[in-house]
């Protein structure tokens, strides 16, 4: 697992494109937060807080993880590489693990600029430093559960298909669901009795559970649980695939 852990870091972390995703994100977040009229804009709100940003970032991540994996299979199936990494003494466990710990990595590289904005609103604070530690950092621990479960649904979305674009679209479909959708559904209360458990199905109540500074073990366990059951779902297509070869 080590050795397709460097390969993919190596392909990510070489890449200019993989930092210009970096530093759009930076920039993005940045003219949100501190330039763009809107509910998340510090001055606007008038509150030292870093909410904004952790009620932005899921949105960006959304469409970036689902780029980042759609290459994980996908392309390698379309390039013919592949069959390459099935002839090597690697296991579907190793291969999946491998590239899974690759993109959660580069995720969390992406939200290293925000360390910035941290620093900047606990200097604008008044006093200086009176913003909310226990809510900043259970939003950040929120922010790492996320992505991991992004990065599994990704993962598994390009597992299934060898096609790029289908890839990305399957991606992005499966995070927008479980993370907004379900919630929608359970918020126009057509569903009777059935409601609270459709929102309990979905990410974005045990996410935001994150930002009152409190780590819920049922929250934690939920995340844990979405991204296990993807990887699962990642060898099981990988393992079929390599039955192909």
């Amino acid at each position: 697992m080590k050795a397709v852990l460097k390969k993919e870091l190596n392909s990510y972390l070489g890449n200019w494109m993989s930092w210009t995703v970096i530093a759009v994100l930076s920039i993005i977040t940045a003219l949100f937060l501190f330039f763009f009229e809107n509910e998340a804009n510090i001055f606007e709100i008038g509150d030292a807080s870093m909410q904004g940003y952790f009620g932005l970032i899921p949105w960006l991540l959304m469409f970036i993880i689902p780029a980042l994996t759609m290459r994980s299979f996908a392309e390698e199936t379309q390039q013919g590489t592949l069959s390459w990494l099935f002839s090597v003494p690697v296991s579907a466990n190793q291969i999946v693990g491998g590239k899974f710990l690759a993109v959660y990595i580069f995720s969390l590289l992406c939200m290293l600029p925000s360390l910035v904005y941290f620093f900047s609103i606990y200097a604008l604070g008044l006093p200086s430093g009176n913003i909310d530690f226990a809510a900043t950092l259970g939003s950040y621990f929120g922010v790492c559960m996320l992505s991991a479960a992004f990065a599994g649904l990704s993962l598994f979305a390009s597992a299934l298909t060898p096609n790029l674009i289908a890839s990305y679209l399957l991606g992005v479909f499966l995070c927008f669901i479980l993370f907004f959708g379900l919630q929608q559904l359970a918020n126009y209360k057509i569903l009777g009795a059935a409601d609270y458990f459709v929102s309990k199905l979905g990410m974005y109540e045990h996410y935001t559970g994150f930002s009152r500074g409190l780590l819920d073990s049922g929250d934690i366990f939920y995340f844990v649980l979405v991204t296990l059951l993807c990887l699962f779902g990642s060898v099981s297509a990988v393992n079929r695939k390599k039955l192909g070869f």
